[in-house]
């Protein structure tokens, strides 16, 4: 009787491994993309999913293939099945601001919702869309929310939304084929558009200065969205400045005057409706040192203070890569942000929890595991206590690298974080 299960195990798997092998991007989809629209709301305890609408855009920037081999990354994860077949056919992990402000004590003591936003490629078919949320005490994903839909339906909307002029400042070839990361103006008036444009190209500038984008440069888009606001400058409460602005950005997110967000994401998702998007990174018109980002989400940071050029590369290794924060010394206004009975699904920190999924294969050969911080470890890597807001039970790879300190580059291990997600958003 085993030998027989373990033959249906093996015939199971097998089929499996056929359909994902069969999986073809023109069977499943068109080059445009589905949009869907919702609200994250809840408190400390609770979260719901509540829809709010689908929308048709013109343009798919993400990859034909790679559609449901995407890394196990981020607090909510969105799989689409062809209804038909029950056949996954598209699946990617998403991070939102909702899931961090539960972690604040507000969160503690009332309710609130933020705005959501996820894509996908258009549907040929009727499909099935399931939205799953991470278990905080297990660390596995379950469900949240799921509906189906017809995508010749008439409740999606179709309306275009207000154009703005877009700049290539790099356009290596067709988005498929390439991470097509687009800037957006955040606190530039009509006037201002020309420093906005210099702001972009300059952040794109040092972006390829920095290992391992500088060796990428050719698989990369790059393109510029010019959304007028009505001020210049940026909201900053705790100045009691308040700005008429074309995103509503503001820092002192959760009482931390260097936090910089947006909190309506569809409002950011508007002003790129027309642009192939993988990567979005918004460009504040401010000399305030701060930004923010949040994985496949958005990344925020301003033009102007002297640390603005690394700010970005660092806050886009959140929102692209999925790079977890190394510090732990500085003000957070999250509690127990990370479970230390569970993995964390960044790739460069660890509970040691499984640390074979980590970065264990790069280790030195003899490398203790903790590594004590000692002088001769500076530049070594290893398996060092200290990271992800807190002192002790998370580990990080190196003494110092860009996800903790303006003063460093990215690690080694960082650096195959940033370039799996590169190979994983383009075809090759």
């Amino acid at each position: 009787m085993g030998t027989l299960k373990n033959i249906a195990l093996a015939l199971i798997c097998c089929q499996s491994s056929m359909i994902h092998a069969q999986l073809k991007f023109d069977d499943y989809f068109e080059t445009k993309t589905l949009r869907f629209d919702f609200y994250l709301a809840g408190n400390a305890q609770r979260q719901d999913a509540y829809m709010d609408c689908f929308r048709e855009e013109p343009h798919w920037g993400g990859p034909l293939t790679h559609l449901t081999d995407s890394p196990d990354y981020g607090e909510y994860r969105y799989d689409v099945f062809d209804e038909a077949s029950g056949n996954l056919v598209y699946s990617r992990g998403f991070c939102s601001l909702f899931q961090e402000w539960r972690t604040t004590e507000e969160a503690q003591i009332t309710n609130r919702s933020y705005s959501q936003v996820i894509v996908m490629p258009y549907p040929r078919k009727n499909i099935r869309l399931e939205i799953l949320a991470r278990n905080y005490v297990t660390g596995k994903f379950e469900p949240l929310f799921n509906t189906t839909l017809d995508p010749k339906s008439i409740y999606i909307n179709r309306e275009k939304r207000p154009e703005y002029p877009v700049t290539k400042i790099l356009n290596s070839g067709k988005p498929a084929q390439k991470v097509d990361l687009v800037f957006v103006a955040e606190g530039y008036t009509e006037g201002e558009m020309g420093k906005f444009r210099k702001d972009a190209a300059r952040f794109t500038d040092f972006l390829f200065q920095t290992r391992p984008y500088s060796d990428r440069k050719n698989d990369f888009n790059i393109w510029a969205v010019e959304c007028p606001s009505e001020e210049s400058g940026v909201d900053i409460p705790g100045q009691k400045i308040w700005k008429n602005t074309a995103l509503k950005s503001h820092f002192w997110t959760f009482g931390i005057d260097r936090y910089l967000t947006a909190p309506d994401l569809a409002v950011i998702r508007d002003k790129v409706w027309n642009v192939p998007c993988d990567a979005v990174f918004v460009i504040v018109n401010s000399e305030k040192y701060g930004g923010g980002g949040i994985f496949n989400y958005y990344g925020l940071g301003t033009a102007d203070h002297e640390l603005s050029n690394v700010v970005f590369v660092h806050e886009l290794g959140h929102s692209f890569a999925g790079l977890a924060d190394e510090y732990f010394s500085s003000e957070v206004a999250y509690n127990d942000f990370y479970n230390l009975k569970t993995e964390p699904w960044e790739p460069n920190i660890t509970t040691l929890v499984n640390f074979e999924t980590k970065w264990k294969d790069m280790l030195p050969a003899g490398t203790p595991i903790p590594t004590p911080p000692a002088e001769i470890n500076e530049g070594r890597t290893g398996v060092y206590e200290g990271g992800g807001y807190v002192t002790h039970g998370v580990y990080r790879p190196m003494i110092n690298c860009r996800m903790r300190s303006n003063s460093a580059v990215f690690c080694p291990v960082c650096q195959r974080a940033i370039n799996r997600m590169i190979d994983g958003s383009i075809d090759q």
